[in-house]
């Protein structure tokens, strides 16, 4: 369910190379193979004449119900539920799946006193275990901190570089000693693989992202290292003297944010590859470093934290 924009693009090349028949169930708005950086266009044709491709909106039960019942799937890999509600449709069709594998969030995590977030079964945001749960399911649910990696539609490294580039001050809230978390997305992909099939994985939480955690100010240095730029200015500000209105001024939550791995490392024998410059490289390199992005530069907020920065020391 998805895969056309980030996270399936990577996990459905895994597998394949595996041996898998993969069918990319979507509304067809995008378009069903992209071509990876760095990829041949031997290798990308190779990829994209062994994918299938079912086109629909899994918002419309019914025709989830009566696609996916004829195809009859052995398992299901979820990288875009948002709502409980849309997996019972998918198990109705599938009374025999083996396994459904659900991309879940540490957004699930409430705020809390004690860090690093382990696998709690947490009743928040997302019901979707609880569902799985329910109607006995062999179900694996993995909980990615903050993606990043080439493709990332989400302003994460993307954010900092913009700001590199065009050789700005970084504005950073508060102190920029808040710690959190980011993962590389190749690295989510074969924990993604690596549950496939894995009696360890049945009925499980694991939460995925990278080893180490880091500072916002020593995030903000690491993105400038691995592309190459200067290290930056980094500007402190005070977010509750500013009025943003829609806008986001700070592409991560102003808070410590970060969850433990080691149930992930233990029980599944999985490790990330990329530590966090390594990922970040890799992510410049192969996609923001050759001018592709997802969002143009908007520097609306910084210039108003900015402007206030220099009032303030005239």
């Amino acid at each position: 369910m998805g895969g056309t924009r980030f996270i399936g693009v990577f996990l459905s090349r895994l597998l394949v190379k595996e041996g898998h028949q993969v069918t990319l169930f979507t509304r067809g708005k995008a378009p069903i193979a992209q071509q990876l950086p760095g990829e041949s266009d031997q290798e990308f044709a190779e990829f994209s004449s062994k994918i299938l491709h079912l086109k629909g909106d899994r918002k419309d039960y019914d025709f989830v119900k009566s696609s996916l019942s004829a195809k009859g799937f052995d398992v299901v890999y979820d990288i875009n539920g948002r709502e409980a509600d849309e997996v019972e449709p998918i198990l109705d069709a599938l009374p025999n799946l083996e396994q459904f594998i659900y991309c879940s969030s540490a957004g699930v995590y409430l705020k809390s006193d004690l860090l690093p977030h382990c696998e709690s079964r947490h009743k928040g945001k997302l019901n979707t275990e609880s569902v799985l749960e329910s109607k006995g399911v062999n179900w694996t649910s993995l909980r990615p901190v903050y993606i990043y990696g080439p493709l990332n539609y989400n302003p994460v490294e993307e954010w900092f570089f913009h700001r590199l580039k065009a050789g700005r001050p970084i504005p950073i809230p508060g102190s920029g000693i808040q710690v959190t978390q980011l993962g590389h997305v190749k690295d989510l992909a074969r924990a993604f693989v690596q549950v496939l099939g894995n009696e360890k994985a049945s009925r499980q939480v694991f939460n995925i992202s990278g080893e180490k955690y880091v500072t916002f100010d020593g995030l903000a240095r690491a993105c400038a290292k691995a592309a190459g730029f200067p290290e930056p200015e980094l500007v402190h500000y005070n977010p509750k003297e500013f009025d943003f209105g829609k806008k986001k001024a700070f592409p991560f939550r102003d808070q410590h944010f970060f969850a433990s791995v080691e149930k992930a490392k233990h029980v599944l024998g999985w490790k990330p590859e990329f530590d966090l410059v390594e990922g970040l490289a890799d992510s410049y390199n192969l996609d923001f470093g050759r001018g592709t992005y997802r969002k143009e530069a908007d520097f609306s907020t910084d210039d108003m934290i900015l402007g206030k920065k220099l009032v303030l020391q005239a």
